[in-house]
């Protein structure tokens, strides 16, 4: 189980523990708009996990609401990822692919945090 990290500045909440229930409070404070999404994701990865007989759909699930938290709960990855995904299918192709390099960066450096 991961312990909450100190929010940076202008964070809405701590780093959530890797639990559903705790993923579920962040998400309602930091984006509650896809609480219904989250559900519906938690349902399908433990419908997964039981047809595989796997945990792994279940630790996918968690590490990408992980992920997708602490973008949320730091306005820095939020405005970065929120720009990158403004530009995405850009007409301008070195736009367009420039965007998806720095959404890719802004993902994996969400994650690169959440595994810590």
């Amino acid at each position: 189980m991961t312990t909450a990290a100190v929010p940076p500045a202008g964070s809405p909440v701590p780093r959530p523990a890797q639990t559903p229930d705790a993923l579920r409070e962040a998400l309602a404070v930091v984006a509650p708009d896809r609480l219904d999404e989250m559900a519906a994701s938690k349902d399908e990865a433990f419908a997964q996990a039981v047809e595989q007989q796997s945990l792994t759909p279940v630790r996918a699930w968690v590490l990408t609401w992980a992920r997708d938290i602490e973008i949320a709960r730091r306005p820095d990855l939020a405005a970065r990822y929120q720009h990158a995904n403004s530009h995405l299918e850009d007409e301008d192709p070195d736009t367009a692919r420039k965007a998806l390099e720095e959404l890719t960066a802004v993902l994996d450096e969400a994650l690169a945090e959440v595994r810590r």
